[in-house]
């Protein structure tokens, strides 16, 4: 089943305001495990919250893998938003730049302690932090080597190249269709993978 193309229904020349509030709906189908929804959210956050990741982090590797920690976080706690809080963007961004702000502390830190292992012993909930956040890392990229090419590769060029899904759709000289399908399925995959629920 193709995602919905709600861009296309509601055109860009409308009120910033009507576009927020058709994408909290979007969320609240998310919360209820609506895929098509799902595909349609990320349409639309995925290139705006990996260039606030990038403007935090800087390494586009680990920017990369912290966009797909954000998407899976949106997928698992959609039912959490709250939109008399704030915009669904909102929502999404501010997960965005926590998540961000975090590997930063997180490479800061780790950065530190390799300056002072050879004078001062690693406490032990250091050691745990570290291994943790390696493994997770190591978790995401095998997630991401478990998705078939197609799937990969359309993620790779619309997550983490920036494109949208009509570019990925010309890039690849695929139906677009077909392209968000994929992208959709990918992410769902990568959420089973990383042992996600709701």
């Amino acid at each position: 089943m193709d995602v919905p193309n709600i861009r296309a229904a509601r055109p860009g020349s409308g009120p910033e305001e009507g576009r927020d509030q058709d994408l909290d709906g979007l969320l609240g189908l998310v919360a209820r495990g609506d895929q098509g929804a799902f595909g349609s959210v990320y349409d639309r956050l995925a290139g705006p919250a990996y260039g606030l990741i990038r403007k935090v982090v800087r390494d586009p590797a680990q920017s990369e893998e912290v966009a797909q920690e954000v998407l899976l976080e949106v997928w698992r706690t959609a039912s959490r938003f709250d939109a008399s809080r704030g915009s669904a963007a909102t929502w999404v961004m501010t997960i965005a730049h926590r998540r961000a702000v975090d590997r930063v502390r997180s490479e800061t830190a780790a950065a530190e302690r390799e300056h002072k292992t050879a004078q001062v012993p690693i406490a032990a909930d250091e050691v745990a932090e570290t291994v943790e956040a390696s493994l997770e890392a190591e978790r995401v990229r095998r997630c991401l080597d478990g998705l078939t090419e197609l799937q990969r590769e359309s993620i790779t060029l619309a997550y983490y190249g920036g494109y949208s899904y009509p570019q990925v759709a010309g890039l690849l000289g695929t139906a677009l269709g077909t392209i968000k399908t994929r992208i959709r399925d990918g992410l769902i995959r990568l959420r089973d993978c990383m042992g996600v629920g709701w």
